[in-house]
């Protein structure tokens, strides 16, 4: 059955990934709602491969060209989320970057049948609320994530063999081997050159600092109900593996491949059926070893952070989430060193005191805050 769908962020990178699966399989998928930011050539690029029925841009473009007026066009400040409720889409890949794609969610799960989960802000601000909310309308949360698609994915096997532990991978970011005596003045060209991944800027600089997996670990504590105690976060420079499951018998499943994110957005939009998208196979000779080792807090002091940040529940990591998106745009912009971003977010978690969270205001109360708070130490 064709599906229609909603890519909230189709100018990205998991965006544009998730159009080649839609490109592939033209029988199976209908884009019926584009996305953008401010890339609006991008997008009316898409709009004119696509055809959907409604396209959004949050930085209106001065003009419209006349062969997209065919789709209703929608601008302006959370135009990402208005823009569902006229797509009339059956699901939502939501993949805009940080807090921004929370408002997303939240209301695709008012309109759509099934949201693909690609932003990991969502449950780390949204936590519980999310939660009870898809519950409530029992409206699948699909990760996207390669770490949580692949924990979906073992899980699949797990039967009556329950799960006793979660293992995150990471690749440890472009700074993994930096001389750490060097570390606190890297650069975003030092910063901006993954090992294995290509991905956005900002996610990029969250790999290297590793506060991407701290959020993982989060968003993990929500999608599969497992205490913070039991999810555990390991180095993999290879990128090979991709997560694992340890279960009560002793049983450890692995999900793995090579590192291409159209596995998890492929697997996410066509579940419960996989995929072909030509996937390079995987060699097994041609790696002597696959090695994982301990992430070393010294150089990752942001995991420590998020780790602590979960702990303590409430606004902690919505406060944790917004110090860090004002200090990885004030680092990109060669405002403050890398590990400013560290010191930025830990002075704000120290600097604001945790409240309970009751509500979506209470998220973006604490987030506007966690906000200032940052400014305010990066002004100094």
């Amino acid at each position: 059955m064709r599906r229609t769908i909603a890519i909230l962020g189709a100018t990205g990178s998991i965006g544009t990934q998730a159009l080649d699966i839609a490109r592939r399989y033209p029988d199976h998928f209908y884009p019926v709602c584009l996305t953008a930011h401010a890339s609006a050539e991008k997008l009316f690029q898409l709009v004119r491969e696509f055809r959907p029925r409604v396209a959004a841009l949050e930085i209106e473009p001065r003009e419209i060209p006349e062969d997209v007026k065919f789709c209703q066009w929608i601008f302006g400040k959370n135009s990402s989320a208005r823009v569902l409720a006229e797509s009339g889409a059956e699901d939502a890949l939501c993949a805009i970057v940080g807090i921004a794609g929370l408002d997303a969610v939240w209301t695709a799960l008012d309109h759509c049948q099934r949201v693909l989960l690609a932003n990991k802000e969502a449950l780390v601000t949204g936590g519980n609320l999310v939660m009870e909310k898809a519950a409530r309308l029992n409206k699948p949360l699909l990760p996207v994530d390669s770490e949580h698609s692949a924990i979906f994915q073992c899980l699949q096997g797990a039967g009556p063999n329950r799960p006793r532990r979660l293992i995150l991978t990471a690749s440890g970011g472009a700074l993994r081997d930096f001389p750490l005596e060097n570390l606190y003045y890297a650069t975003p060209a030092d910063v901006l050159k993954h090992p294995t991944w290509v991905m956005g800027k900002k996610i990029t600089v969250d790999c290297a600092t590793m506060l991407n997996k701290g959020l993982e670990v989060i968003e993990a504590h929500y999608l599969f109900h497992m205490p913070v105690e039991k999810i555990h976060v390991t180095i993999h420079p290879q990128s090979v593996v991709h997560s694992m499951v340890e279960f009560e018998d002793g049983a450890v499943l692995a999900q793995m491949g090579n590192p291409d994110m159209r596995g998890p957005i492929g697997y996410a939009m066509g579940y419960p059926h996989r995929l072909d998208y030509q996937a390079r196979p995987l060699d097994f000779a041609a790696f002597s070893q696959l090695t994982f080792q301990a992430p070393d807090l010294k150089r990752y002091p942001c995991l420590g952070l998020a780790l602590e940040a979960i702990r303590a529940g409430g606004t902690a990591p919505v406060i944790l989430n917004g110090a860090n998106e004002v200090a990885v745009a004030a680092f990109l912009m060669e405002r403050i060193p890398f590990g400013a971003i560290a010191e930025t977010v830990e002075k704000t978690l120290n600097r604001i005191q945790t409240a309970p969270v009751r509500s979506i205001e209470d998220v973006y109360a604490a987030d506007a805050l966690a906000r200032k708070t940052a400014e305010q130490f990066l002004a100094k």
